[in-house]
């Protein structure tokens, strides 16, 4: 019998990269939960949405009638909740909606689990970003969080509910402590993708100029590939539990901008220009993932360093902006 899988905001970077990552282990059906009145590009989807072991499905976290209606109607094996407001900036401008969404629409998920099928293993992404400014660098799961923003705060709160709900009533819940992971299915709003997508444009003559914050930021930077990988590995676990999944080093928005416009011959100083506007509020202090207990307990490893990411990334900017002439 195949395992069958549900994956909530399957047209995000971190669904469909875990999507594509399962059409390719025979034994699994994946479901794909989208909102009916979603906006999303589906282009996240091209390369599987065909394919006969993949199934989109509707429903709104907001709406737990129609994602208690999917659970049931599908009995999945494991649900991976990648459908929350995962935009720090986002938060200020809609703090009501981003908790809604990403901390008591997880309760309402837990409550339909409980009641319905407790054998369902549940995996939920967090962030680093929970940590806020700690003063120790290198962070693990010991560490307190101290939220620094609705979005961490939303993140925090859908922590303590999900070890509730895995202490209280033994539901299989695991988690990741994400740091950033970016890939070439990041959205403009992201740094990461800001650069790579500037940085074609600059190329192909169609931008002249690309405004950032502070460039001298430090960030733990990975690809968003590897991070799902491990979310599917962590999940196989016959224990629930929750890791932190990082690249271990801190690499500067300066440095990431320099390696993009480097790919394609131009030398980053004359077209970036610092608009202290975009320094962001509450800005964390530089923290580093320490993954040692992922590395212990399923092998967790990084395969793509990051000057690998941003050439990727840049890469697929070129080919996008080209064929958008």
């Amino acid at each position: 019998m195949k395992k069958k899988i549900l994956i909530l905001g399957v047209s995000g970077q971190d669904g469909s990269l875990l999507a594509e990552h399962l059409i390719k282990k025979k034994n699994i059906l994946i479901y794909g939960l989208l909102r009916k009145s979603s906006n999303r590009n589906y282009n996240n989807l091209k390369r599987f949405i065909n394919h006969k072991r993949f199934k989109i499905v509707h429903g709104d976290l907001l709406d737990i009638f129609s994602i208690e209606k999917t659970i049931k109607d599908i009995n999945p094996d494991e649900i991976y909740n990648f459908a929350d407001q995962d935009h720090v900036r986002w938060s200020y401008q809609l703090p009501t909606y981003s908790f809604d969404v990403t901390a008591s629409s997880v309760l309402k998920i837990l409550e339909i689990i409980k009641n319905n099928n407790k054998r369902i293993k549940y995996f939920h992404p967090f962030t680093s970003n929970m940590f806020g400014n700690l003063s120790k660098m290198k962070l693990d799961e010991k560490e307190k969080f101290a939220p620094l923003s609705i979005y961490a705060l939303s993140k925090a709160s859908a922590f303590h509910i999900c070890e509730y709900y895995k202490n209280v009533f033994s539901l299989k819940i695991y988690g990741a402590i994400f740091f950033n992971h970016e890939s070439e299915r990041r959205t403009p709003e992201y740094v990461s993708r800001k650069i790579t997508k500037a940085v074609a444009r600059i190329y192909y003559k169609k931008q002249k100029k690309l405004f950032l914050g502070d460039i001298n930021t430090k960030i733990d930077w990975g690809y968003a590939r590897d991070y799902v990988e491990a979310a599917y590995n962590l999940t196989q676990l016959k224990k629930p539990d929750y890791f932190v999944i990082g690249s271990g080093k801190a690499i500067s928005i300066k440095y990431f901008a320099q390696k993009a416009f480097n790919y394609v011959g131009l030398d980053y100083k004359k077209f970036i220009r610092i608009d202290k506007k975009l320094f962001r509020k509450n800005k964390n202090k530089t923290l580093v993932a320490d993954t040692n207990k992922a590395k212990k307990m399923f092998n967790f490893t990084i395969k793509t360093n990051i000057d690998k990411l941003i050439k990727i990334m840049v890469k697929n900017d070129l080919e996008l902006e080209k064929g958008n002439d």
